[in-house]
């Protein structure tokens, strides 16, 4: 059953006198249980995406067009007063660098206590206490974090916490924004391993957003290949990873190292992502692609739809260039 569904959202960000097309005309479903990994370089969309769901993107230079669909239910539509039904009790976020947002001079339970209460004001301490004990616990963080303050904590526990703060009220999806990037390697291998048995334990839908490519292939299910606000593959991480389409998301492959077979030369995308604000006529891939035609530089590529549900948003994926 579709969860979520993206149907052709645009977010403009209006700076000075330019308009930044930050996501374009991108549109892709999400079903109950899935875990979908956003991956791109840096200013690709990823995090814009992500934030428009929840619509936490500045109003006053910022225009959201288009559908997102939450059970039935188009976000885009709803007073923020309804929102606030569906934020952190329906959806909830794990932002970038979260662990930064803990107060330094409360201790870690008031901090969560405070949070709970928020959404459920006539909630007792008694009640309070259970449910921050229940979500330490879960993230594998011992109950004495509960009486200790954010100075107390490594960077893996605060993100613990960060992690059991959005699970606080029972979500049915997560948004997690470069959620164990500021983390040691062993650190962040422990945390997405937690994350993937919370998961199938709590029955909750994930976004994973990240430029790590080698994150998506361990623990998701699914990967959504972002460049320059657009949506150029998108499938089964098995099929993406094992036969990519997209000459981007090649690139992307080639600049991981791979701990299992032979030894290869890493090879980095040459160039830089375009200027946001200038519209192409093209593909938006053409100036970094090497295998681009004349058609690339004209024509701007549809999304082919192949097979298993898979899309790629290139000309050569459906025929000759």
């Amino acid at each position: 059953m579709t969860l979520l569904s993206i149907k052709n959202e645009n977010v403009i960000y209006k700076v000075k006198n330019k308009s930044i097309h930050a996501v374009n005309n991108v549109s892709f479903d999400i079903e109950q249980q899935d875990s979908l990994g956003i991956v791109g370089e840096s200013g690709s969309g990823k995090s814009t995406l992500a934030l428009s769901i929840l619509r936490l993107l500045p109003k006053k230079t910022t225009e959201v067009s288009g559908e997102i669909i939450f059970e039935g239910i188009n976000l885009l539509d709803l007073s923020e007063s309804e929102l606030e039904n569906i934020r952190w009790k329906e959806i909830s976020v794990v932002f970038q660098k979260s662990m930064n947002s803990l107060s330094p001079i409360h201790k870690i339970g008031s901090q969560m206590s405070d949070i709970y209460m928020l959404h459920n004001k006539t909630a007792s301490k008694a009640e309070v206490k259970n449910k921050m004990t229940e979500l330490l616990e879960l993230v594998n963080l011992p109950q004495r974090v509960y009486t200790m303050y954010q100075h107390e904590l490594s960077g893996g526990m605060m993100q613990r916490v960060s992690i059991a703060l959005s699970l606080m009220h029972n979500p049915k999806l997560i948004i997690m924004d470069e959620a164990t990037t500021a983390l040691d390697v062993i650190t962040q291998g422990q945390i997405l391993s937690e994350i993937t048995e919370l998961e199938k334990r709590l029955n909750v839908t994930r976004i994973m957003i990240t430029h790590d490519m080698s994150v998506v292939a361990n623990t998701c299910k699914k990967i959504a290949v972002m460049y320059a606000g657009n949506l150029v593959e998108f499938g089964f991480v098995k099929d993406i990873i094992s036969n990519p389409k997209h000459p981007y998301t090649q690139g992307l492959l080639k600049s991981f190292p791979t701990l299992k077979g032979e030894r290869g030369v890493l090879r980095g995308i040459s160039g830089s992502l375009p200027d946001l604000s200038v519209q192409h006529d093209g593909c938006i891939f053409e100036s970094r692609c090497a295998a681009k035609g004349e058609r690339c530089l004209k024509e701007k590529p549809g999304t082919v739809i192949l097979e298993n549900g898979r899309m790629v948003m290139c000309h050569s994926a459906g025929g000759d260039n």
